[in-house]
């Protein structure tokens, strides 16, 4: 029997490779015979060159970078594979939420500068494609510092620097990219995300996703007027129109920075992820294929991994299994009536929800054992 392990971490207690290694252990329990193949999954956000580099046997590079508020911070990027030719670059490793204290967030002054500065590094480091997760962003500078870190300079009406954050953005006057140092010949970037939103607008990164970087609705609309500001300065001085461009507002407007300096491409975030950790090719012969998140509810359905991976899976034959801390029975019937096999939660019976997240490893290794234990090789037909 061979068994492919892929989830997305359980957010709040397993990493996506902590939890393939207990869904893994549980499958050798049950079936001591069986090829166990474990690819650690994401969506673009948190974990993700965690999950990349070691679904590829790549290895993670540290760097110290400017972090959201201007100081340091300790950030990594992903090598992928044993030629190191392909990079993932997190945003959330440089700028994201979780390093800036709740009583400090404040979207109008925190920075990407630290994406940039891991941008180059990748290049550097001799990526010749690189993956932005584009996840978990205390920005809303509309990428402006990452750009700045890699020589591009937005200045005000008196030829002077801007400040660092999304609100200076209302006193851009031009953009000069004469020093601009990336080597768009020789590097592809792709933005890994599942936001569509466009940069400004109701529909607008200041406005779906201000409130939670500690923006109140004065500040939203201070920080959409900046962007839309910054929009047309992009597109007079670097001939790119961004403003509505679906997943511009992603990371805070980052993805709009991405397309229009980097020409970046937008695409599904668990999609990249599966290609870049060749699923198809891995799961192809495979009798069943886990996976698993912290939830399952309606936004499973809305291009996570366990949707990305029920995806590939039907048009390879493939059956799965999702496990998840919690199951919510709508979201679990809809994803059968998609092919899926089952959807197992973690707390049901005598499992208590603080059991489980107090031993989440141990849990999720035992259901996978008392599943994987009843299933039958080959499975049924569908």
């Amino acid at each position: 029997m061979k068994i492919i392990v892929a989830p997305d971490s359980f957010k709040g207690t397993l990493s996506a490779p902590a939890a393939a290694a207990a869904m893994a252990a549980g499958a050798r329990r049950a079936r001591p015979d069986a090829e166990v193949v474990l690819i650690p999954l994401a969506d673009g956000g948190e974990g993700t060159a965690e999950a990349l580099t070691t679904a590829t046997g790549g290895r993670l590079v540290s760097r110290r970078v400017t972090g959201p508020l201007g100081g340091t911070v300790e950030a990594s990027f992903g090598l992928l594979g044993t030629d190191g030719q392909a990079a993932v670059v997190e945003m959330a490793q440089a700028a994201g939420l979780g390093l800036v204290p709740p009583d400090r967030r404040d979207p109008r002054v925190t920075t990407t500068y630290g994406v940039g500065e891991l941008l180059r590094a990748a290049t550097e480091a001799g990526a010749r494609e690189i993956i932005v997760g584009l996840g978990g962003s205390a920005t809303n500078d509309g990428g402006a510092g990452a750009m700045q870190a890699l020589g591009v300079r937005f200045l005000d009406a008196a030829g002077q620097p801007l400040a660092s954050g999304g609100a200076a953005l209302a006193r851009l006057a031009r953009i000069e990219t004469s020093s601009f140092d990336f080597s768009l010949d020789r590097v592809t970037v792709t933005a890994a995300s599942d936001v569509r939103n466009p940069l400004v607008g109701p529909d607008g990164a200041s406005a779906v996703y201000g409130p939670q970087k500690g923006a109140d609705a004065a500040t939203v609309a201070e920080l959409d007027a900046a962007l839309s500001h910054y929009a047309e300065i992009l597109r007079r001085d670097v001939g790119r129109d961004v403003a509505h461009l679906p997943g511009a507002g992603a990371a805070g407007g980052l993805g709009a920075a991405l397309a229009a300096f980097l020409n970046a491409t937008f695409r599904n975030g668990i999609d990249v992820v599966l290609v870049a950790s060749d699923f198809d090719a891995r799961a192809r012969d495979a009798d069943w294929v886990l996976t698993g998140e912290g939830r399952i509810d309606g936004q499973t359905l809305a291009g996570k991994a366990i949707a990305g991976v029920l995806a590939r899976c039907r048009k390879l034959g493939v059956h799965v299994i999702a496990f998840g801390g919690v199951v919510e029975d709508g979201a679990a019937a809809r994803l059968r009536a998609q092919g899926l096999w089952d959807a197992v939660p973690l707390v049901s019976g005598p499992v208590t929800q603080e059991e489980a997240m107090r031993e989440p490893a141990r849990v999720l290794e035992e259901a996978v054992a008392r599943v994987i234990g009843g299933l039958e090789r080959p499975p049924p037909a569908r």
